[in-house]
């Protein structure tokens, strides 16, 4: 019995020690839509939670169907560091974009559909500047035009636009329907080759 309450004790601490050191953190990524950003992200084993909404502008409480003019749509990515780096979230984001589009992505085109990276600090600035010289040097002849911007306020979307949220879970024909009209995923394997994962 003792042995017993001893080995559940001992289970229980390491349980409580591996809860106590998991680390999060978080990455600020646009890479349109936010629908398939997050689809794409919380597939990635280690991410905890994406959220929809939009960042990178000065207008405050930007809505999807209202102004949000100045605003990249972007996804929120809160990731355990115990399992992922900002490098490994950096590496997946670059094959799921296109940096090549200065006008949008795949069939979305216009200023809030743009890709960039929104860094929080210099150690995440350093890391995205070094990833964005490997796309350059990987691909010479093409002009990579993702920038990498200052993280501002990220309005998450809310309310009535709250649908935006999981759209790919809660509506899993219309959203497959979208991605592959886009081209999306053609446009990623023309570009990414056999890195793309869906």
């Amino acid at each position: 019995m003792k042995h017993t309450l001893a080995l559940a004790l001992t289970s229980m601490g390491i349980l409580f020690s591996s809860l106590t050191y998991a680390k999060t953190e978080q990455a600020i990524l646009a890479g349109r839509c936010f629908w398939c950003m997050e689809s794409d992200f919380e597939k990635l084993e280690g991410v905890t939670d994406v959220i929809s909404g939009f960042t990178g502008g000065e207008l405050k409480n930007p809505t999807y169907n209202g102004n949000h003019q100045g605003h990249y749509e972007a996804v929120l990515v809160t990731y355990n560091t115990n399992v992922l780096s900002y490098q490994d979230i950096l590496n997946h984001y670059w094959v799921n974009i296109d940096p090549f589009d200065a006008k949008g992505q795949f069939c979305d085109k216009g200023p809030s559909y743009r890709s960039a990276i929104f860094v929080a600090n210099e150690q995440q600035r350093q890391l995205a500047k070094q990833s964005k010289q490997a796309v350059v040097n990987e691909f010479p002849e093409q002009t990579v035009v993702t920038p990498i911007l200052d993280a501002k306020t990220f309005y998450p979307i809310k309310g009535d636009e709250s649908y935006h949220q999981d759209y790919y879970k809660n509506n899993p024909i219309r959203y497959n329907t979208y991605r592959w009209r886009c081209g999306r995923d053609s446009r990623l394997e023309d570009i990414w080759g056999d890195r793309v994962t869906h």
